[in-house]
C-alpha cells in the first residue's frame, strides 16, 4: 500500500475512533440532561398529587372515625333499651299516682279511685 492512502486509512480509523469515544463520553450526559428535562417537567404534577392523596387520606380518616363514632351510639342505645323500658315503667307509675293524687285533691275518696298501676 502507498504511504498517502494508508495516511486516509488511518486517518478515518482515528475519526471513527474519536467520533465513538465522544459519543460515548457524551452520552451519559445526554440521558441525564432527558432525566433532568423529564423530572423538572412531571415533579409539579406528582407533588400536587401527593398532596392530594394526603388531603383524602385525611378526610378518609376523619369519615371513618365518624362513622365509627356513630356505631358506637347506636350500639350504646341498643345496649341501653333495658334502661329505657325500666324509666317508661317509672314515668308511667308516676303518672299513675299523680292522677290518683289529683282525684284525692279534688275531693273524691280513696275507694272510688283505681288504685295506682304499678308498671
Amino acid at each position: 500500500m502507498e504511504e498517502p492512502e494508508m495516511q486516509l486509512k488511518g486517518k478515518k480509523v482515528t475519526d471513527k475512533f474519536t467520533e465513538s469515544v465522544y459519543v460515548l463520553a457524551n452520552e451519559p450526559s445526554v440521558a441525564l440532561y432527558r432525566l433532568q428535562e423529564h423530572v423538572r417537567r412531571s415533579l409539579p404534577e406528582l407533588a400536587q398529587h401527593k398532596a392530594d392523596m394526603q388531603r383524602w387520606e385525611e378526610q378518609s380518616q376523619g369519615a371513618i372515625y365518624t362513622v365509627e363514632y356513630a356505631c358506637s351510639a347506636v350500639k350504646n342505645l341498643v345496649d341501653s333499651s333495658v334502661y329505657f323500658r325500666s324509666v317508661e315503667g317509672l314515668l308511667k307509675q308516676a303518672i299513675s299516682i299523680r292522677d290518683h293524687m289529683n282525684a284525692t285533691a279534688q275531693g273524691h275518696s280513696p275507694e272510688e279511685l283505681p288504685p295506682p298501676s304499678s308498671a
